[in-house]
């Protein structure tokens, strides 16, 4: 974990936005804050789920881009590995002392690939997911050149028309191309779909589901078929992992915004039409923020605006209250709707982002909070890891 020694020689409100000890009222706004206790419960039940599923977890540290929190899902969820979306990403992790990596996407441009081939080097286990055929070269060529081997998965397109194989004739062709390489290991293959996550129903999740389970059970049976062994099938979200996990098919959950929960994933409701954010999952992730100005009776301002959020996926909740509502935002600021003028200058509001991925990424550190106090700070380790 990151060392308080770490901090030394750096100022409160310059360089950081709090220190170890201090209480949470001294903490300087707009600061991403997360709540140690609710973090820890959500990490350790994701972690006893994949565990009484037979199932392993593969967490996404696209979503937190920290080394410390990755750590602690190892620790207190028995996390195995680390899904990444970029090469850089991966490299974060894997000198951070991340052992098991996924690069849960395509890589294709050859700096890129260079990269990747040599994070064996460090002693890491790497796999990698294909779509194409050509790829399948250009990765071993470049294991070839690092001596290093890498392990490969097949995506497939299982209904988010983003990346993936469109038929199980065309993963087999991959899969028989994987083989052949010495270099490279055929270890599966990857089924993640993303774009049910949000559905807002259970039922909608699960018709959702059971039609990317449908092309999951194809590809392995073309897979078997063809004399190859698919020892992993990995996918499955914070929206959707129970479906995952009862299909038979998967063996490894990518599950990444369970530990944090945002204002949009909370919204969804689970089978007994609840939100999963009140029955399921806590809010452990907030954006604390200042009252900076009061000059219209029901309206205040906050010091929390587009450049310390992402509202890609809406605005965001004021937590635990319902008598002010965050409602507009520009720059540097946020406008709080304030119908009795119960607010006051620094009076503090703790928001639920909406979407936590893009939000993390405008941070340089977490302020992790137990109680009234700052127990620690985490650097966003991987912030703008984005080639």
């Amino acid at each position: 974990m990151t060392d308080a020694r770490d901090l030394d020689g750096l100022e409160v409100g310059y360089d950081i936005p709090a220190r170890p000890g201090m209480q949470v009222s001294e903490v300087q706004t707009p600061a991403l804050v997360l709540d140690l206790d609710a973090l820890e419960r959500n990490i350790e039940k994701m972690g006893a789920y994949a565990t009484a599923h037979g199932m392993r977890h593969r967490v996404h540290g696209k979503m937190h881009k920290s080394v410390d929190i990755a750590r602690l899902q190892q620790d207190l969820g028995g996390a195995a590995g680390v899904c990444c979306q970029k090469v850089s990403e991966a490299e974060v992790f894997v000198r951070g002392g991340i052992g098991d990596v996924l690069v849960s996407n395509q890589v294709r441009d050859p700096l890129k690939i260079d990269r990747l081939a040599r994070l064996p080097l460090l002693g890491a286990e790497l796999q990698v997911c294909i779509d194409d055929i050509a790829n399948v070269a250009e990765l071993s060529a470049a294991a070839r050149r690092h001596g290093t081997r890498i392990g490969a998965l097949v995506e497939i397109d299982c209904g988010a028309g983003r990346c993936g194989v469109p038929t199980p004739a065309a993963a087999v062709a991959i899969a028989r191309a994987i083989e052949a390489e010495e270099e490279l290991q055929f270890c599966g293959i990857q089924a993640y779909q993303g774009s049910m996550q949000h559905l807002a129903t259970h039922a909608a999740r699960k018709a959702s589901a059971d039609r990317a389970s449908a092309m999951v059970r194809e590809t392995l049976d073309a897979l078997t078929a063809s004399g190859l062994d698919c020892e992993l099938v990995t996918g499955g979200g914070t929206g959707s992992y129970e479906f995952e996990a009862a299909s038979g098919l998967y063996n490894e959950l990518q599950c990444g915004s369970y530990a944090f929960m945002d204002a949009d994933y909370g919204r969804i409701l689970n089978a007994d039409g609840q939100r999963i954010d009140q029955a399921d999952w806590e809010n452990a992730l907030f954006l604390l923020t200042s009252v900076m100005s009061h000059t219209r009776r029901d309206r205040a301002v906050v010091d929390a605006g587009l450049k310390v959020q992402s509202v890609d996926s809406g605005l965001p909740v004021v937590f635990g209250r319902e008598d002010v509502a965050y409602v507009k935002c520009s720059d540097e600021h946020g406008e709080v709707e304030d119908p009795d003028g119960v607010l006051k200058i620094n009076d503090r509001l703790w928001l639920v982002p909406g979407h936590c991925d893009p939000t993390v990424n405008l941070h340089d550190w977490y302020v992790g909070v137990r109680g009234d106090r700052v127990e620690c700070l985490w650097p966003v380790s991987a912030r703008g890891k984005a080639f």
